[in-house]
This record gives structure tokens, C-alpha cells and sequence, in this order.
């Protein structure tokens, strides 16, 4: 598995690792219901799984679609893992200045500071 998947799975509950490795992995066919996962997770109650699957939806992880005549919402991915890392770093990182004010401002300039010339380039690259 890709770093940016670990890390992503990382940030989430066991549960919800479990369904996002799923998703992320293609194991469910896009858009998928709430059985679907299940039947993925069968040791696990459908009001279990929903919920989880809610919430991974309220996170933003998930977008869900109300088909009119039917009653399961069907679901498909709105974040990948490196833009769930992305967005999850960002409020992280204002949190911390919020905390912390300028002294966490210069932490991270001193952190950058330390940066190697691969990781400078990497940096680059994503900030471009």
C-alpha cells in the first residue's frame, strides 16, 4: 500500500480504517451502499457499519447520493488519501498556531530550515 494510504488510515478510527482501506482499495465497486461494506465486514451489525459510514461521510471522506425510489443512500469517494492527508495537515497546523501563536511559527521555520535538499525538492513540488 501507498505511504499516503497508511498515513491517511492512520488518522482514523479502527473502524473507519477498516471501511476506508475498503473504499480506497477498490474492494467495493463505485457508488456502493451500506451492504455492500457489510458484506465486506459481515461480524459487524448494518447499524454498526451505517453509522461508521455516516460519519466517514460528515467527515467529508465520503459523499452520499439519495436516489430518488430508494431508501440506502449509495456512496462514493470524495477524498483520497493524500488529499485527506492534506486537509487533515492544514487544520492540524492551524490548530497548532492557534495554540501556540508565534512560537509555533518558528518551529516550523526552524523544521524547514532542516529540511534536506530531497525533501526541499519534494516541497517544491507539491507547493507548485
Amino acid at each position: 500500500m501507498s505511504e499516503a494510504l497508511e498515513r491517511a488510515l492512520a488518522l482514523l478510527g479502527p473502524l473507519e480504517g477498516r471501511i476506508m482501506r475498503a473504499v480506497w482499495s477498490g474492494e467495493t465497486k463505485e457508488p456502493f451502499v451500506v451492504r455492500d461494506v457489510q458484506a465486506l465486514i459481515p461480524e459487524l451489525a448494518y447499524t454498526t457499519v451505517m453509522t461508521t459510514v455516516r460519519r466517514l461521510a460528515d467527515k467529508g471522506l465520503l459523499a452520499a447520493h439519495a436516489e430518488p425510489g430508494h431508501k440506502a443512500h449509495q456512496y462514493h469517494i470524495a477524498l483520497t488519501p493524500q488529499e485527506y492527508l492534506s486537509q487533515a495537515s492544514a487544520r492540524e497546523a492551524e490548530d497548532v498556531v492557534a495554540r501556540y501563536g508565534d512560537a509555533a511559527l518558528a518551529a516550523f521555520a526552524a523544521q524547514l530550515s532542516q529540511l534536506t535538499p530531497e525533501q526541499r525538492r519534494r516541497l517544491d513540488e507539491l507547493s507548485s
